[in-house]
């Protein structure tokens, strides 16, 4: 019985990445393909791409705590994290892009580290646990960048949450295909040393 929670956590895990990846990349994309984006546009697709991840990222933390994992912690913190400042966006609106651009800056270096965390909490357990650090290096680079210069301009912002969005995706996505590898090895393992029958 164990090993079936074990290899269903597994397979969710892999899922709620691969699932978040998507969405990233999707993301990514649009903004690449809308460089005239209007601010008030920006700061819907923004807040709506801030609470899908942090909903994922939830669901990740409680399906690890469902199955004991010490690695929840991170990712539960992080998912409410990010379903807050996207509430904060879909009320705010009308904010300026100075304020929006330190809102993404925060929000990237909160994920970022929670990634971190994620990845040498799950490093040894999972093969696909550097790519979940990969990604909150990422994170936490892109964040560093907006902060440092928020008055860019709305254009520069763009194309830097689209490419951060597409790289972040991407490594989620490599994450997500590793563990399900993992996980499709432990079971062939499994059953090559099952006994057979009588």
């Amino acid at each position: 019985m164990d090993g079936v929670l074990i290899d269903t956590g597994i397979k969710r895990m892999a899922r709620w990445l691969g699932v978040a990846g998507v969405a990233s990349v999707v993301f990514g994309v649009i903004l690449l393909l809308w460089p005239g984006i209007s601010l008030l546009a920006l700061t819907a697709l923004f807040g709506a791409f801030a609470f899908v991840f942090g909903a994922f990222a939830f669901g990740a933390g409680l399906n690890l705590l469902a199955h004991k994992s010490t690695a929840w912690v991170p990712y539960m913190v992080g998912g409410v994290g990010g379903v807050l400042i996207g509430v904060v966006t879909f009320l705010q609106p009308a904010i300026t892009a100075l304020t929006l651009a330190y809102l993404i800056a925060a929000w990237a270096f909160v994920v970022g580290v929670f990634e971190i965390v994620a990845g040498i909490e799950m490093w040894g357990e999972l093969p696909g646990a550097v790519w979940l650090a990969i990604g909150g290096a990422l994170s936490i680079v892109f964040g560093i960048l907006i902060a440092l210069r928020p008055g860019a301009g709305l254009l520069a912002i763009v194309w830097l949450i689209g490419l951060y969005a597409i790289l972040g995706g991407i490594a989620q996505l490599v994450g997500a295909y590793r563990i399900h590898q993992f996980r499709r090895d432990v079971k062939a393992a499994a059953g090559a040393t099952r006994p057979t029958p009588a």
